[in-house]
């Protein structure tokens, strides 16, 4: 079973979910998030996916949605919290928002970031913390860096850069072919000579995280980002029904 992060946002809405565990047994969060992702189709998911951080305690659930009016945007995620009441006993909500993938690379050539169950997956955050910083400025300044970096990351088998919708935020996340080779990227880069100089003038602050890929809802959707919106419903109806 695979899923996948778009490169641009022509096709699909991305929609990311943050939760820290307030339970001993994060298995059971993780079957909650399952059981939501499930509830989630009706509303016009096509798949979703759920990271467990490894050396944190924080659990993400992934989106995506065909595309719809920023007005039903507002209505969608007024509906998703309503159906995290059950994951309310678990977890604490600490972030939820919309992004537009804006930019990405890959390995093999496709047009997304695809990843299976079990895979490493890298999420770097730099949000403007001064509100006199041009957003869009600071987005192509993210993707600079990506672009500039990503032919040297050899163990990383995709990325894509994502801008959120609600705050100065970018996210950038990376699809790695191992564990070690993550661990030995973070290890070996020199984050203040060969990042902070593309980040001059601009306040921001940088956070990361390492997850595993513990759950994606279905690999029957893996071509749908090659298709214009109207035949996109149309291969979700049709999937549905059968």
């Amino acid at each position: 079973m695979a899923c996948f992060v778009p490169f641009n946002d022509r096709n699909l809405d991305i929609s990311f979910f943050v939760f820290r565990p307030t339970v001993v047994l994060e298995d059971d969060l993780v079957k909650a998030l399952k059981h939501f992702s499930l509830c989630t189709e009706t509303l016009g998911c096509v798949h979703s996916a759920v990271f467990r951080s490894i050396h944190g305690n924080m659990i993400i659930w992934y989106g995506a949605w065909i595309k719809r009016s920023s007005e039903n945007k507002e209505l969608l995620n007024a509906a998703l919290i309503s159906m995290l009441a059950d994951v309310s006993s678990m977890a604490i909500l600490i972030d939820h928002s919309f992004f537009d993938a804006y930019g990405g690379e890959s390995r093999d050539g496709s047009p997304a970031a695809k990843f299976f169950p079990g895979d490493t997956i890298s999420m770097h955050s730099g949000t403007i913390t001064a509100d006199t910083m041009n957003q869009t400025d600071f987005s192509y300044a993210c993707l600079a860096i990506f672009k500039s970096r990503f032919v040297k990351l050899e163990g990383a088998s995709a990325g894509v850069c994502l801008k959120c919708r609600s705050r100065p935020r970018v996210v950038t996340l990376l699809v790695w072919k191992s564990l070690h080779s993550c661990y030995s990227w973070i290890l070996n880069s020199d984050y203040r000579n060969t990042f902070l100089p593309y980040l001059d003038g601009f306040s921001v602050d940088v956070k990361y995280d390492i997850f595993r890929v513990v759950f994606v809802s279905s690999d029957n959707v893996l071509n749908f980002q090659y298709y214009p919106p109207h035949q996109m419903l149309e291969n979700v109806v049709e999937s549905k029904g059968n």
